[in-house]
């Protein structure tokens, strides 16, 4: 499966009532790296999230973001400051007494008083925040993968069907060449009989120079390898790993047969057919930057 190195995901769920995102998202890049904005209270959690990732992801720039929101009183501990209460308590019993009234004093009352109640946030344990966490982003690794996946078919399809127009060109670069040295010869022996006019052409001569024309022009190592390249290249493509390195140099490969050939093609026709190739070959290098 090709997987783009760009992509998008996220989850959120509420888990112990505690509402959780995860957020991941990536660009280019030609070695994995990871960057994560997470509350501070999480730290701990840093390097685990940083393995989970990177057990999925093996290039690209990527950036997690961990959001955890408190939906519930649920981690809240609300504490009685018990000598203070029992104070208020005691002045409201002494001033019925002294002023022989009635204590109506309640325990609402009380309570309303100041500092009399006090909110404290409750130890979280870090394993069920961790498993939570987990959960969540597993979640948004998978919606992350499935971006990913979906653009590297794209990038798959796209470059496959250039592999295919470079088969194209390099077979009517293989027909044009294949006349290349009869069409040089008649063009020497004319331009040779011109100019000795009436006075015998050396045919040996002509073999000779037509054999040397043939050496220094022949492509057929360059045309073979091309089409190894392309078809090596499919295979790659097929690999259920990450193949953009290998890509990277195959292409570089692509690209220095066809340039091979353009210097030793002289021909106008065949030099059209070079543009064309390389011009396939950059496209393809270009996708392939996308590629994890």
């Amino acid at each position: 499966m090709i997987l783009s190195m760009t992509g998008y995901g996220r989850a959120e769920q509420v888990l112990n009532g505690r509402d959780i995102t995860v957020e991941l998202r990536s660009v280019n890049s030609r070695f994995f790296e990871y960057s994560s904005r997470i509350p501070r209270t999480c730290a701990f959690m840093e390097d685990k999230l940083k393995k989970l990732v990177a057990a999925r992801v093996s290039r690209g720039k990527v950036e997690l973001n961990l959001s955890i929101q408190n939906v519930t009183a649920a981690d809240t501990v609300v504490q009685v400051n018990w000598q203070l209460a029992e104070s208020y308590k005691n002045a409201f019993q002494a001033m019925a007494d002294r002023m022989d009234l009635k204590n109506d004093a309640t325990v609402g009352m009380i309570a309303r008083f100041p500092d009399v109640l006090t909110q404290t946030a409750a130890p979280t344990d870090p394993d069920a925040l961790w498993a939570d966490v987990e959960q969540v982003a597993g979640q948004a690794v998978e919606a992350f993968l499935a971006m990913r996946a979906a653009e590297g078919e794209k990038l798959r399809a796209d470059v496959e069907g250039r592999l295919t127009t470079i088969e194209t060109l390099v077979g009517q670069i293989e027909q044009n060449s294949a006349g290349r040295v009869q069409a040089y010869t008649e063009r020497l022996y004319a331009r040779l009989k011109e100019i000795l006019e009436d006075r015998s052409i050396d045919e040996a001569r002509l073999v000779t120079e037509a054999a040397i024309f043939a050496d220094k022009t022949a492509i057929d190592e360059e045309t073979v390898r091309l089409h190894s390249h392309v078809a090596q290249y499919r295979a790659i493509l097929a690999l259920d790993e990450p193949v953009g390195r290998k890509l990277d140099f195959l292409t570089q490969e692509l690209n220095r047969e066809s340039n091979t050939i353009g210097s030793k093609c002289q021909d106008v026709s065949i030099t059209r057919l070079v543009v064309e190739l390389k011009s396939e070959i950059e496209k393809i290098r270009e996708q392939i930057q996308n590629i994890e």
